[in-house]
C-alpha cells in the first residue's frame, strides 16, 4: 500500500523552527560551565562529585595533578571517607604487598649494607588525627599548628607499613628514616617511632641548618647520595609523596604509598 506523503510545512515556519531549535542550543551551551570539573557538580549529585573526587586523587596519586596546595572543597568530604575508610587501607595493603614481594627476590649481601629507605609521615606515621581537625587538606597547611602535633609524639603506625617493616626487618634488611622534619625534632620523632611500635632502625635522617629551603627532591637526594658513597646499597624506598622517591640516585625500586591530603615538591 502506497504511503501518504507527509504535508509540506511553508517555508517560513521551516525558518521559524530552525530559528527555534537553534535558540534553544545556544542557550543550553550557555548555561554549561567551561570547566569540566564544575559540570561534574551542578547535577547536584553526590555520584557526580564522588566520581570526579576519585579521578581527582588518580591524577594526584600518578604526579599528573603536578604542584598544588589544597584539596578540591568539593572533594573534602570525599577525601575523609577515604581516609578513614577501608579503600586507603586497602590501598597501603597492596602497595606493602607489592614491597614485600620485592624484596624477597633481592639476594643480600649480609654486610649490613643492604638497606631499605622509609620516609616518615604519611608513610611510617600516620598524621589522621591532626588532620581530622584542620579540614583533611582543605586548608593550607600550618607549620606552627603541625609542629605542635609532632610535639605529642602521638601519630599511630600505619598498619600496612609496621607489618612490611617487620617483614623488611626479618628478611634481613636495614631501615634508613629519611624524613623531611628538623633535627630539633629527632626526639620527639623517636619517641613516636617506638611508641608506635618501630624499632631497630639503622639511622633516623633529619633535616639540618644546611637543608633549610631545599627542596624535598633535593635534600632527599642528596642524603641518598651520601648513602651510597658510604657503600650502602639502595634496594627499596618508600615514600606518600614523589618528592621522597625522584632524583638521582633512586633505589632499584621505589613503591609510594596513597595521600590525597596534600603535597610536597
Amino acid at each position: 500500500m502506497p504511503s501518504t506523503p507527509l504535508p509540506k510545512l511553508p517555508s517560513f515556519l521551516l525558518l521559524l523552527s530552525l530559528l527555534a531549535s537553534w535558540a534553544s542550543a545556544k542557550s543550553i551551551l550557555r548555561s554549561l560551565p567551561d570547566d569540566p570539573s564544575l559540570f561534574l557538580s551542578t547535577g547536584r549529585s553526590s555520584s557526580s562529585d564522588d566520581q570526579y573526587c576519585d579521578s581527582w586523587r588518580l591524577s594526584v596519586e600518578t604526579n599528573n595533578a603536578g604542584r598544588w596546595s589544597t584539596i578540591p572543597e568539593k572533594c573534602v568530604a570525599f577525601v575523609q571517607a577515604y581516609m578513614e575508610g577501608e579503600k586507603y587501607r586497602s590501598d597501603s595493603d597492596v602497595v606493602a604487598h607489592d614491597s614485600i614481594n620485592f624484596a624477597k627476590d633481592v639476594t643480600l649481601a649480609g654486610d649490613g649494607k643492604d638497606i631499605w629507605v622509609f620516609d616518615v609521615d604519611e608513610t611510617l606515621l600516620s598524621n589522621a588525627p591532626y588532620y581530622a581537625s584542620s579540614g583533611w587538606g582543605s586548608n593550607v597547611f600550618n607549620e606552627t599548628s603541625f609542629n605542635d602535633w609532632v610535639a605529642q609524639a602521638k601519630a599511630p603506625a600505619l598498619p600496612a607499613s609496621i607489618k612490611m617493616y617487620n617483614e623488611l626487618l626479618g628478611l634481613g634488611f636495614h631501615m634508613v628514616l629519611l624524613t623531611g622534619r628538623m633535627e630539633l625534632q629527632r626526639n620527639v620523632t623517636e619517641q613516636n617511632l617506638l611508641f608506635a611500635g618501630y624499632n631497630s632502625w639503622s639511622r633516623l635522617i633529619l633535616r639540618d641548618a644546611s637543608d633549610i629551603g631545599k627542596t624535598a627532591v633535593v635534600y632527599k637526594s642528596e642524603k641518598r647520595a651520601e648513602l651510597e658513597a658510604e657503600g650502602y646499597r639502595i634496594h627499596g624506598s618508600s615514600g606518600d609523596q614523589w618528592s621522597d622517591l625522584l632524583g638521582l640516585p633512586m633505589a632499584a625500586r621505589s613503591f609510594k604509598l596513597p595521600n590525597p591530603m596534600y603535597y610536597i615538591s
